[in-house]
């Protein structure tokens, strides 16, 4: 008998909700940070489209691609054992219709080996997620601040319009999604929003109330190097260490400290 620990599936998230058992997402982008997570026990690991600006230092999401969600998806799929793990649909996929949105997606199933897909989308992608979901692939919606319609919403804002959250959100879980993002989102209209839907939210910028949370890794351990969200609560200064690591390594090669006896071979 296999002692391989069983991974999370989307049967689990909805028992979850049911139990009132909050939920982790993490994101992760490469092997290391995606053993460290997996190793941590949380629930769902996310490779979203912020690799664009996480990694690669891009100014929004926009520019990540097809082929790179599926290079770093492969590599985290492959590195999890426990985890769901999540790859974002890059732009703009779910915007050319539901054939090239299932096509899109079925490469991200196959090709990388994760459970499950995240679109970003308001109501008029009912149609997409319903496509997507019928195809046999898992899909988790995303609504509120949708990082890819950064320039259509005017910038990085708090989401205050209720009745269009609500209905972006109820028309996810309609269409078949088995979990919906909650971005930037009044707590307040989060609750209603969580209490309201059968399928699991989970929340980032949006209050307590979700069914669970989600965080990207580099933010939450302190390794961010441009602006930390307020919504972030870091549990490291990792920044700091490597930072500190580095200029001691530099300092002991320029004065022949390093390598030393423990470090070279007779």
């Amino acid at each position: 008998m296999s002692n391989a620990p069983r991974r999370v599936t989307i049967l689990d998230l909805a028992a979850a909700k049911r139990d009132h058992r909050p939920l982790s997402m993490i994101t992760a982008y490469d092997w290391p940070t995606a053993k460290l997570v997996d190793g941590a026990g949380v629930d769902c690991i996310l490779v979203g489209d912020s690799v664009a600006m996480v990694v690669a230092g891009r100014d929004s999401t926009i520019p990540a691609t097809l082929d790179q969600m599926i290079y770093h998806g492969e590599i985290v799929a492959r590195a999890s054992a426990h985890a769901m793990v999540v790859v974002d649909l890059p732009f703009p996929y779910q915007h050319l219709g539901v054939r090239s949105a299932i096509e899109a997606c079925a490469r991200i199933l196959k090709e990388t080996g994760c459970q499950g897909v995240k679109l970003e989308g308001t109501a008029g992608q009912a149609d997409v997620i319903a496509g997507i979901a019928a195809a046999g692939i898992p899909v988790m919606g995303h609504v509120g601040l949708r990082p890819q319609a950064v320039h259509q919403l005017g910038g990085y804002r708090m989401q205050r319009d209720g009745d269009r959250l609500m209905a972006d959100a109820r028309a996810a879980a309609d269409a078949g999604a088995f979990a919906v993002v909650l971005e930037c989102v009044p707590q307040e209209i989060a609750r209603t929003i969580s209490a309201a839907l059968e399928i699991p939210t989970f929340g980032i910028g949006a209050g307590p109330h979700c069914d669970g949370q989600v965080l990207v890794f580099h933010d939450l351990v302190g390794l961010s190097l441009e602006r930390v969200p307020k919504f972030v609560r870091s549990y490291a200064d990792t920044k700091t260490t490597i930072a500190e690591a580095l200029g001691r390594w530099r300092r002991d090669v320029e004065s022949r400290d390093f390598p030393g006896p423990a470090e070279t071979r007779g």
